[in-house]
């Protein structure tokens, strides 16, 4: 079981299936990233880099398709290519939108579903709050209101999660406690294609994304088109 990222977004206003974000990717419809930690050590090194361009353009996708108070998790293939044979790896993206702020997280498939929201979402444990969203305005406050650009530099509580909530029964203690989290409907998609708009494609969005580099652009549309090497 893996945590590989976990990040803060803030959707562009009309996120959420409105018809402003029905046309793709374009830059007035982005997310903004603002607080990002990620983990690709068990990448191979020459895949690294662009497995970080895949979580950061998929994040974006799916906060700015997640409607306020809802929670969704999607699969979804994060690159992990050598020259001769594209390959994939096989996540759960799970995001959580609180009053415009989002939450993600990429875990493996074994992960399961309800630690994953624990983290993201607000789970009193004692006396204190523990959740990504949580301790975000905690440490920001609504500064997040008026962001336009992504954050650059590193927040320690994502690093820190990120070690620490490896292990899912440090997020089953939370989970425990927050029995109400059994009974909240969670949109379960199965591919990440299934979380667009009518009319968006996701080749489409590769092609226009800032995230992607040439080199990351050529290995999605490789994936897209196969995932079976012969």
């Amino acid at each position: 079981m893996k945590i590989t990222a976990l990040l803060v977004l803030k959707p562009s206003s009309g996120a959420g299936g409105s018809s402003s974000t029905s046309s793709g990717g374009g830059s007035g419809s982005e997310a903004v990233v603002l607080a990002n930690g990620t983990d690709v050590s068990h990448f191979g090194y020459f895949q690294r880099n662009a497995a970080r361009e895949f979580i950061v353009f998929v994040a974006r996708t799916v906060a700015q398709r997640t409607p306020p108070g809802q929670r969704q998790s999607v699969q979804h293939e994060v690159p992990h290519a050598s020259a001769v044979c594209p390959i994939s790896v096989e996540y759960k993206v799970h995001s959580y939108n609180r009053n415009g702020l989002v939450a993600v997280a990429f875990m493996d498939d074994h992960y399961p579903v309800r630690s994953a929201f624990s983290l993201l979402n607000k789970v009193p444990i004692l006396f204190l709050h523990i959740s990504v969203l949580d301790e975000y305005q905690k440490a920001f406050g609504d500064s997040w209101k008026s962001a336009s650009a992504d954050a650059t530099q590193p927040w320690p509580f994502l690093t820190d999660a990120l070690t620490k909530f490896q292990d899912p029964a440090e997020a089953d203690k939370l989970m425990k406690i927050q029995r109400d989290l059994d009974e909240t409907k969670i949109i379960l998609h199965k591919t990440i294609e299934s979380v667009l708009e009518r009319g968006e494609r996701l080749d489409s969005l590769v092609e226009k994304s800032s995230d992607l580099s040439a080199a990351s652009q050529v290995i999605a549309s490789l994936i897209f088109l196969t995932n079976v090497c012969f």
